[in-house]
């Protein structure tokens, strides 16, 4: 690259050497052509010999032949002369910014060991050319040295300047040596202080030019400005092969990311079909005379008529590339699998100055056109997105007026809906509030595209967790523009729906129901059943009702839209698909949990065929199928399936993308529900930091990480803390979202729960605990978080000694719940469980054995035979047969089957498998069957052994009853 110091180094090096006397003789030649060398070899050679000679180009092979080293030559010392002179001088010939190496054939000076040659030169292929040649890369300073230097140079001359502002003038700068030292000249002639250069340096409408020191002033005896040795290196670039196109080319990368440009953009099929009408192979030297030698202008061309209707092909377009990396203007590097283009900021700079209005907006709009055509297939199936949102803003921001002629540029809206997509919507609304700004500035206040930038702007605030504020903007945006736009406008319409599904995320759910009815209502009316959008606010309201607690309504509506998204979008449609996945899930909600995964199984299938292992949904999918076969009862599977989906995650998506953590969250409530609570708590710290640090304090995945963190740490044996985080987690539900948000009352009610367990059972046992507008409140049938709150007070009513009451409690309790959710439903089942528990503490352990005897049956008809639900009735069932004193062999049969249910869900190792295989060993042995006991004991000993080790407590308890099951046994059999 031109400006990086090649030239002083060689100087400074040519000098110190003469100074040492190390050397007899110093040729330093300007080699910018064959013919500029060979003048510099003639003039040597004519003061070597003291005088002219009439045919150069023989003078200057004389010369070479002089350097050549003679036969009878003395080591490279001082060593014998001949008239004063030494026979075997000790030379250094520089030969400076070489333009093309092939100039140098049959130039190049001899390899001697009295003699040395320093080349200078843009080109990177030099050792093509001299093979045995040392290449010595000459980079940009770094940041310090870019700062050192700017100290100095500005300190000879009594000028101080603090050191951040010389800092962010050399990264300006990029650090670009020659530009730095023109840049002190600049100030020092000037006057002007660092901060107002760099003022000065950010406003694009001042070319770099009228910014350095005039060709006159340049410092350290340099001859030409920065942007006068690029445009030498480019018009040599351009006249490479192929001819005529490194100039458009770099035209192109001059308004894209300097950091890093995709090659695949700049061989794509728009870059192609702008080079082919830009290609500009013939140089017209009267439009470069006429430029004159003090413009920095770039040589105008004129297309050959044979060439001008032959397209460019990839092939030519890397070959333009080639041209450019060779003169050291542009760099490759290797970025995430892909090969990028690298620019220094102020080649760009230049080369946009050198540029007409129009050249600059047809490169622009090309720019454009390659991006979106990378970004057509989505974010992740072609470049990592951030390089591709790099080179937007970057484009954006060159680009002036040309992507909003007519229209806006369809790249414009694209990067602010890649951040939004990815999972960072308060960096999209940036994006959009400048979107409709300039929306506005171009087309007016009520322009369509400046309603779209406030409508997506609205969405974020929701997706950021700020659903309340999501409706505000909305209400706002659509009392607005419903001054110039129709109620049922296509537009207006999806604005309501959004609406009022953020009013639903906002706590209304029954609201959301009533609006979506209305919205449903006029979408059919003016678009028709057979359109999108009406789809859409079908399934929203499928939905919300089950959200309000029709969980059965929630499915048979998602049936009736998919079978219409099947006619009107295909089985394959994406929105299909996500149907396909509400009905799943709701028929899980409703109790089917074993359907819920199997319809996943069937859906990943084709998630898999329609977008690939690695499209985001398709990973969505596998998180789903985890989560209903761990509700199935496959609480291992689950666990195994979200590890995997975790570590795939972390390698498609990244470890911060909002999947992931969400993936990462699943897993550790699955570690928790498998036995695994420790780990649990572990894996929910270091997911919080996370969310924390990737979503921000408030965000509501960072909220709900938090929640589930206390949770874990209450089951993990710590109330105290599990409550003192809660109250924490409660005071920011209630300022980010209100009092009346789902998160902020499930908040309340684990409040209740954690703190009852540690401090104050009493204080849990009130209902207005849980929420403090409890009473006033209005609520919708099937309200869970209403029902959830009953059930809470029941459960810390019996642990305050109310067993009795608590029984009565839950009894009308689940009496609401058949009314109101359905006899199946997952929640009556744990109510009924929890109304036989208290039952039999309050004093009926036979009706407790007899409750959960029946519900055991229930829990495997609905839930299935090994779901975790299943179990506990079993193992609740046979706690209060042996309470209610039955027979011990039915109490034994009890055990046993638990055992089996836990070895299949939870394995051998799991502390309740050890606990029930304890009971099942001692019920056999009241049952008459010691020696039975005796074995059941001994194999309970070996699993201890493995897992708890030979100092835990249990062990010797264990031993015990091994020596009185067996004596037991001995005295049965004598």
């Amino acid at each position: 690259m031109g400006g990086v110091g090649k030239t002083q180094l060689a100087a400074h090096y040519a000098r110190r050497a003469w100074q040492a006397e190390e050397i007899d003789l110093l040729v330093w030649v300007t080699a910018a052509t064959r013919e500029a060398v060979i003048d510099g070899y003639s003039e040597a050679a004519a003061g070597i010999r003291e005088a002219g000679a009439s045919d150069r180009e023989a003078a200057a092979m004389g010369f070479l032949a002089w350097l050549e080293p003679k036969s009878s030559a003395a080591p490279p010392s001082r060593g014998p002369t001949v008239q004063g002179r030494p026979v075997n001088p000790r030379w250094l010939v520089v030969l400076d910014d070489v333009a093309d190496p092939a100039d140098l054939r049959g130039l190049w000076p001899p390899s001697s060991p009295y003699g040395r040659t320093i080349v200078t030169t843009r080109r990177r292929d030099v050792k093509q050319a001299r093979p045995d040649s040392r290449v010595v890369d000459v980079g940009l300073f770094t940041s310090d040295e870019a700062v050192t230097y700017l100290t100095a140079a500005l300190a000879a001359h009594d000028r101080h300047e603090p050191a951040d502002q010389l800092a962010g003038l050399s990264g300006e700068l990029g650090h670009l040596p020659l530009v730095l030292s023109q840049a002190a000249a600049y100030l020092i002639e000037d006057g002007r202080s660092c901060a107002a250069y760099r003022r000065l340096l950010a406003d694009r409408t001042v070319a770099l030019a009228k910014i350095l020191p005039k060709t006159g002033a340049l410092p350290d005896d340099q001859t030409v400005s920065a942007a006068a040795a690029w445009s030498l290196s480019i018009d040599r670039a351009n006249q490479m092969d192929p001819a005529g196109l490194a100039l458009p080319m770099l035209r192109l990368a001059a308004v894209l990311d300097p950091n890093g440009i995709p090659q695949v953009l700049l061989t794509g099929r728009p870059v192609l079909d702008h080079l082919t009408a830009h290609r500009t192979p013939h140089p017209d030297a009267a439009a470069e005379a006429k430029a004159g030698a003090s413009r920095i202008r770039f040589r105008r061309m004129r297309s050959d008529p044979a060439e001008a209707g032959t397209k460019v092909t990839a092939d030519e377009a890397g070959g333009s590339l080639k041209a450019l990396h060779r003169l050291c203007l542009i760099d490759f590097v290797a970025g995430n699998g892909h090969r990028m283009v690298r620019v220094h900021q102020l080649i760009q700079r230049t080369v946009r100055d050198a540029c007409t209005g129009e050249e600059r907006e047809q490169s622009a709009r090309t720019a454009a056109d390659g991006l979106m055509a990378l970004w057509s297939g989505g974010d992740r199936d072609t470049l990592p997105v951030q390089a591709l949102r790099a080179n937007a803003d970057s484009l954006t921001s060159h680009s002036g007026d040309a992507l909003w002629q007519r229209h806006p540029h369809p790249v414009i809206q694209r990067v602010a809906d890649s951040l939004r997509s990815s999972g960072q919507p308060t960096a999209a609304i940036a994006h959009y509030r400048r979107l409709a700004d300039s929306a506005v500035a171009h087309y007016g206040k009520y322009d369509r595209e400046a309603f779209r930038a406030r409508h997506a702007i609205a969405l974020c605030r929701g997706e950021a967790g700020d659903a309340a504020g999501a409706v505000t903007e909305l209400d706002a945006l659509l009392n607005e523009f419903l001054k110039v736009l129709s109620p049922v406008s296509p537009e207006v319409l999806r604005a309501r729906g959004d609406r009022a599904h953020w009013r639903g995320e906002a706590g209304d759910a029954a609201g959301a129901v009533t609006d979506l009815e209305v919205v449903l209502n006029d979408q059919v009316r003016t678009l028709g059943w057979d359109h999108p959008d009406m789809l859409i606010s079908w399934g929203r309201l499928a939905h919300w009702r089950g959200i309000t607690g029709d969980a059965a309504g929630a499915a048979t509506m998602f049936a009736e839209v998919l079978a219409n998204q099947v006619q009107v979008l295909s089985a394959d449609h994406v929105d299909t698909l996500a149907s396909r996945g509400e009905l799943a899930t709701w028929w899980g909600v409703v109790g089917d949990a074993a359907g819920a995964a199997t319809a996943w199984d069937g859906l990943l299938g084709d998630y898999l065929r329609v977008l690939g292992p690695d499209h985001p949904e398709t990973l969505k999918a596998r998180r789903n199928l985890a989560r209903w076969r761990g509700g199935a009862g496959d609480v291992a599977g689950a666990v195994t399936a979200f590890e995997e989906l975790v570590d795939d995650c972390r390698q498609v998506l990244g470890p911060d993308s909002p999947d992931t953590l969400q993936a990462r969250q699943n897993l550790a409530l699955w570690r928790a529900e498998s036995g695994d609570v420790a780990g649990a708590v572990t894996a929910f710290e270091e997911l919080v930091d996370d969310c924390r640090r990737v979503m921000g304090p408030d965000s509501p995945d960072t909220l709900t990480a938090r929640h589930h963190h206390a949770h874990v740490q209450g089951l993990a044996g710590d109330a105290e803390g599990a409550a003192t985080a809660l109250e924490a987690l409660l005071e920011d539900y209630l300022r980010v979202v209100g009092a009346h948000h789902p998160g902020t009352v499930k908040a309340r009610q684990s409040l209740a729960r954690w703190r009852g367990s540690k401090w104050d059972p009493a204080f849990a046992a009130t209902p207005a605990s849980a929420a403090p507008s409890f009473r006033s409140s209005a609520r919708f049938p099937g309200d869970r978080h209403y029902l959830a709150t009953l059930a809470n007070a029941a459960y810390w009513r019996g642990v305050t000694g109310d067993a009795a009451g608590a029984a009565r409690a839950l009894d009308q309790l689940l009496q609401t719940q058949i009314e109101e959710l359905g006899e199946d439903h997952p929640d009556i089942l744990v109510t009924w469980g929890n109304l036989a528990y208290w039952r039999g503490v309050a004093g009926d352990a036979v009706g407790a054995a007899v409750d959960f005897t029946e519900l055991l049956a229930e829990n495997v008809r609905v839930l299935g035979p090994h779901h975790p639900n299943t179990v506990r009735a079993r193992e609740s069932r046979a706690y209060w047969l042996r309470m209610a004193d039955k027979d011990p062999a039915d109490v034994a049969r009890g055990f046993t089957q638990l055992l089996e249910s836990y070895l299949r869900t939870l394995g051998p190792d799991h502390p309740r498998t050890l606990a029930t295989r304890g009971n099942r060993a001692y019920w056999l042995g009241m049952a008459g069957d010691a020696s039975a006991a005796a074995t059941a004991f001994e194999e309970l000993l070996q699993a201890q052994l493995q897992v708890l080790g030979l100092d835990h407590s249990d062990i010797e308890a264990t031993q015990q009853h091994i020596a009185y099951w067996r004596a037991r046994a001995a005295l049965d059999s004598s």
